[in-house]
């Protein structure tokens, strides 16, 4: 079982969006259905035999082109991100921080998004329009797919009617 889902967009989601500058609501449920398709609310942090972890599944190489493609060329985002970080996890083991480090994952995440110039994120997005958000700029991958996105959305994230909140 992995965390509530009202209690990681509450406690985590939303303040980590907040030291962002980030007021979406869309982007409270892009991030909330990434981490419930990923990895169940955080149910498993490290797949067997996968690359990836975290409670958004990230990749390290992912990580590290955030870092160096996207934001090394934005400094005063690049110091919000930053702090965030633990002060010697980071510096020693940063790919650790996607797993030990629920809002720098958070911010992390969001921004694996929004490094790609053509993304837009919407304010009220249906469930169907964050799946193939989710589809084309998170997870191309074929070992999950948007009826999968669909199937843990409904379990994981509809219950508590995201739309009203």
């Amino acid at each position: 079982m992995g965390i509530a889902a009202e209690d990681f967009k509450r406690c985590i989601i939303q303040p980590t969006l907040q030291r962002l500058g980030v007021q979406n609501a869309g982007a409270e449920t892009l991030l909330l259905a990434t981490a419930a398709v990923e990895s169940e609310l955080g149910s498993f942090l490290k797949a067997e035999g996968q690359r990836t972890s975290g409670v958004y599944q990230m990749h390290g190489l992912t990580h590290r082109h955030i870092w160096d493609d996207y934001l090394g060329h934005q400094p005063e985002l690049a110091s919000k991100v930053r702090g965030l970080a633990s002060q010697h996890d980071f510096l020693t083991h940063p790919h650790a921080e996607l797993t030990t480090n629920l809002s720098y994952a958070t911010a992390i995440a969001l921004l694996a998004y929004l490094r790609h110039p053509e993304f837009v994120l919407p304010d009220n997005p249906t469930p169907e329009l964050l799946a193939e958000l989710w589809k084309h700029y998170y997870h191309p991958r074929n070992d999950l797919s948007i009826a999968d996105f669909m199937t843990r959305y409904k379990e994981l994230i509809r219950p508590m009617k995201v739309a009203a909140a």
